[in-house]
């Protein structure tokens, strides 16, 4: 029911990789479902689906959630796309 979007410097792979171990971490959720292009996580806090798409130099990255925005799902998803840099010499915050 909420949707996110991100511009990022980093991979989509990369992206994919860490939406896996940042969500995995932080919530009661694990992968039920992935492509090269996406991933999906699912628990008992909701489900969250991460897709990627690369533009030149930019991976657009696109977060859907089933929950509403004050959910604890759609807090850790908006903390996770903070983490992305946006250029490729930008540390990833903590």
């Amino acid at each position: 029911m909420a949707d996110y979007e991100r511009v990022t410097a980093v991979s989509p792979r990369e992206v994919l990789k860490t939406a896996v171990e940042v969500l995995t971490e932080r919530l009661p959720i694990q992968k039920v479902a992935e492509d090269r292009h996406s991933v999906t996580l699912s628990g008992k806090d909701g489900t969250v689906t991460i897709t990627v798409e690369r533009h030149g130099l930019e991976s657009v990255v696109h977060a859907h959630t089933d929950q509403l925005r004050t959910s604890r799902l759609d807090l850790e998803t908006q903390y996770f796309l903070n983490r992305l840099p946006y250029q490729p010499e930008d540390k990833p915050t903590v």
